[in-house]
């Protein structure tokens, strides 16, 4: 008897190689795989980066990411779509036309400009086709309070200006913005993401961890949300749990590497190895 279990929820990144293992597409689907998404990609660059840094990028040619797109929708198909380092112009207008044609979503778009370590992976002329072409086809768009600032212009130093931020993204035809304040340092020993939407606005507060292992959290935090959005969840549910698996990865996290190391993406999901006879 032929039997197969349930389907489980697809869902797509469009975003760069991380060879170290921390963010990008490994981080993404690591993500998905701990949150009961089955995980598919479609790579825009390759990068040789480890924890202290990027040492080089490779783009991918912009018909090669259109045909991985292509043959994941065709076949495998999506409930939710994830964009991360799209690196150049070329890029993100290729995968601006794959979603408009493909009519993918929800979109969940990570602005993905500077990496933890320092490194460039927006080239400056492309930030615009970000504005003009990505973000008004988001259902959600995931800025860090610098990239919320180059995306929008508006100097970022209080919550207020962080949903002042989210307003202008959703002006610009999101559906909806999260300005995630890991960047922005109040002294209180909190974090506030604030979710924007035209309903209104939300802010989402967690503790801040003292850690080292925070390499990735930006590609992590969009890729939950996009797994809970393929569930099916509201957006609102969906930031916040996503805020708390962050967290949780944070905290359980080993020390890898000598820099800014990875999360414990797998943080719920022990591995004891079985002994053997």
């Amino acid at each position: 008897m032929e039997m197969n279990s349930p389907s489980p929820p697809r869902a797509l990144t469009i975003a760069g190689s991380d060879s170290g293992g921390g963010a990008g597409i490994q981080a993404d689907l690591k993500t998905w795989a701990a949150l009961g998404v089955f995980g598919t990609s479609a790579i825009t660059a390759i990068t040789a980066q480890n924890t202290l840094g990027v040492t080089a990028v490779a783009e991918v040619p912009v018909e090669v990411i259109n045909d991985q797109i292509d043959a994941v929708v065709s076949d495998i198909g999506v409930d939710a779509v994830k964009t991360g380092m799209l690196s150049s112009t070329e890029i993100v207008e290729c995968v601006a036309e794959a979603v408009k044609r493909l009519e993918i979503a929800p979109l969940v778009v990570d602005p993905v400009m500077i990496a933890a370590t320092g490194a460039q992976l927006l080239q400056d002329d492309a930030v615009e086709s970000v504005r003009k072409r990505l973000v008004p086809r988001a259902t959600v768009v995931t800025p860090n309070v610098p990239e919320a600032e180059t995306l929008t212009g508006i100097e970022i130093d209080s919550v207020e200006d962080m949903e002042l931020a989210g307003g202008e993204l959703v002006m610009m035809g999101a559906d909806a913005a999260v300005v995630k304040g890991g960047h922005f340092d109040d002294g209180t020993g909190r974090v506030n993401d604030v979710l924007v939407s035209k309903a209104g606005s939300r802010t989402f507060t967690t503790l801040r961890i003292d850690t080292t292992s925070n390499h990735g959290t930006g590609c992590t935090f969009a890729s939950a949300i996009a797994a809970h959005l393929a569930h099916g969840l509201d957006l609102a549910p969906a930031v916040e749990l996503s805020q708390r698996y962050v967290w949780n990865a944070m905290a359980n996290a080993a020390s890898i590497g000598g820099g800014h190391g990875p999360l414990n993406h797998m943080w719920a999901h022990s591995f004891e190895p079985n002994e053997q006879n």
